[in-house]
């Protein structure tokens, strides 16, 4: 057991660390505050390869070193500040996301992640993408002041691509390093 939680620590600190590197790679679409990052991808990535409180526990620490004001937000920023700014509703809900992709996630079958586990795990992925918007877009709606029809034409329609993509990403890199954590011995049922 204790070799599950260091393998778990383990990998939550590289979930942490990895959407921090990636954070600070944005682009803004035309017209919108809002950019297209690759956060997203780690939260999905984390969901499905940690347990559900690791997956949540991974995001949560990357909350806390932002908080911290280390510049792991995108576009590099860090502070207190941008977990209560437009965005922070995307930021909280991660661990939420992370939490629900584990608890949907299918576990491997036969000790090793399975191809036929795609649907169901890309759908997880989807679920917790569905936190994601109504973190995000929620408190753009109810903190920010934004009516619904902004919300959905700034905060979230214009996402839908990239976001389908990175779940696409998301599924084929899980079932990778799935199928190698199994093959090494290291994948928890």
């Amino acid at each position: 057991m204790r070799g599950v939680r260091l393998r778990d620590l383990a990998l939550a600190a590289v979930m942490a660390a990895l959407i921090g590197a990636v954070a600070p790679v944005r682009l803004f679409l035309p017209g919108l505050s809002v950019p297209v990052t690759l956060q997203v991808l780690v939260v999905l990535l984390a969901g499905a390869l940690l347990r559900p409180a690791w997956g949540a526990a991974a995001m949560g620490l990357y909350l806390l070193l932002g908080a911290a004001g280390l510049p792991v937000f995108a576009g590099g920023t860090g502070g207190l500040q941008v977990l209560a700014g437009p965005t922070a509703g995307y930021l909280w809900s991660y661990p939420l996301a992370a939490a629900l992709v584990g608890v949907l996630t299918p576990a491997p079958g036969g000790g090793s992640a399975r191809r036929s586990d795609l649907p169901r795990l890309a759908g997880a992925m989807l679920a917790g993408l569905g936190v994601i918007y109504l973190g995000g877009a929620g408190w753009a709606w109810l903190v920010g002041g934004k009516g619904l029809t902004a919300v959905l034409t700034g905060w979230v329609l214009p996402f839908v691509p990239f976001d389908l993509a990175k779940v696409a990403a998301a599924t084929v890199a899980a079932t990778a390093v799935r199928r190698a954590l199994a093959r090494a011995g290291l994948l928890a049922v």
